[in-house]
């Protein structure tokens, strides 16, 4: 099967005499997901007023390229989301805002802030994944499923990352909810500030009026992820069932914005009917092994048959390659396989933190490993319906 599409966003660049600006790709495909950066030797500033008249002359081509492009879509009613700051105040060089980044940082403040370069090329890649992150939604909570039919591939590591990874950027309310009847392991991975589980939430359901009531029910996590926890008894977790489900997902569809369900492995037990009745999107987990590259491809194969064919074609498959056994074999020929099935696949890389299966501290992980739950979350926002009133 060919390659998806490839999407590559540049940063704009100061194009001036003696100037040359970091410039940064970041490109996407099903297999890989990586931000290039090439960065020229950086030139002597030829004087504070060439750059400045430079930086108005590309602010204006700016604003006639987004007056065009508004034009073109007039037909097109926005939503309140779309009056945002940066296309309502008019940017000079009083108001604009000091730069981030190395280079750009030291000549404007060498220049004593005449200067303005902008951001440089990383800063500028991280804050529009960001934008693309924070994508806002119209029509009520997206639901997404985080599931395999293989224990112990990392599925409530992969839940953990992507929803701390939505809720470093975006600004709405995500929750990560433990609907695993086998002993879930989800709330482990947060400081727990509750004892409360999901059984707590469908005996209290009818007493829960507001948001104050709920959060008390779940841990919330450096990130401000909240996390509702399973029960811990196997006996009380198995008998978490479909209806229960529905209870705990009506109550959170009140206050959150999206809702990711990590999931068990039972996928015919009558809560996996539920979740997925609800979903909008859909997380495979697989590891890097052959074993568990087949049986994730085999829950594929089941969604199919089942009627949730265009769930798979919108899947995101999450491939942890921390998983034994993942130095032995191609995992391109994994990712190939995969993306003759589903929209993308991401590599989740070998993380220390991740692999001592305890308390998850985001701004702790490596680098590698937050890109690679940024490109989750981004792709899986990407995949999630706008508005669902249209």
């Amino acid at each position: 099967m060919p390659a998806g599409p490839r999407r590559s966003v540049a940063a704009p660049g100061l194009s001036n005499a003696g100037t040359v600006t970091p410039t940064a790709r970041v490109v996407s495909t099903p297999a890989t997901h990586t931000v290039e950066i090439s960065t020229p030797a950086p030139a002597r500033a030829a004087g504070a007023s060439s750059a400045i008249e430079s930086l108005s002359r590309t602010d204006a081509a700016a604003s006639v390229r987004r007056d065009r492009i508004r034009s073109e879509n007039s037909t097109a009613p926005e939503s309140a989301a779309m009056l945002t700051s940066d296309r309502l105040l008019a940017v000079n060089r009083k108001t604009r805002k000091a730069p981030q980044g190395a280079w750009p940082e030291f000549v404007y403040a060498a220049t004593l802030h005449l200067v303005n370069l902008g951001d440089s090329a990383k800063v500028q890649a991280y804050k529009e994944m960001s934008e693309r992150i924070r994508r806002p939604f119209e029509g009520g909570t997206r639901f997404v499923p985080i599931l395999t039919r293989k224990g112990g591939v990392g599925k409530t590591t992969v839940t953990t990352l992507l929803g701390m990874a939505l809720a470093d950027a975006r600004d709405d309310r995500i929750i990560a909810i433990d609907a695993n009847p086998d002993r879930g392991t989800l709330s482990e991975r947060v400081s727990k500030q509750t004892r409360s589980t999901v059984r707590d939430v469908v005996s209290k359901a009818a007493s829960i009026g507001n948001f104050t009531d709920f959060s008390s029910l779940v841990s919330r996590d450096e990130t401000r992820l909240d996390i509702l926890a399973s029960d811990t008894d196997p006996l009380l977790s198995e008998a978490f069932d479909e209806n229960d489900y529905n209870v705990v997902a009506d109550l959170a569809a009140r206050y959150y914005s999206i809702a990711l369900t990590d999931c068990g492995t039972g996928i015919v037990h009558s809560v996996m009917r539920a979740t997925l009745q609800r979903a909008d999107s859909i997380v495979i987990v697989s590891g890097g092994s052959v074993d568990e590259a087949r049986l994730a491809s085999e829950t594929l194969t089941w969604l199919e048959a089942n009627g949730y064919g265009d769930l798979v074609r919108n899947a995101i498959v999450a491939l942890n390659t921390a998983t034994q056994g993942t130095n032995l074999v191609r995992l391109e020929e994994i990712e190939s396989h995969f993306r003759s099935r589903v929209r993308e696949i991401v590599r989740i890389p070998y993380d220390p933190q991740l692999a001592a299966g305890s308390v998850v501290s985001y701004k702790d992980l490596k680098p590698i490993t937050r890109l690679a739950a940024r490109t989750l979350a981004e792709l899986v926002v990407e995949g999630l319906p706008a508005d669902r009133n249209l």
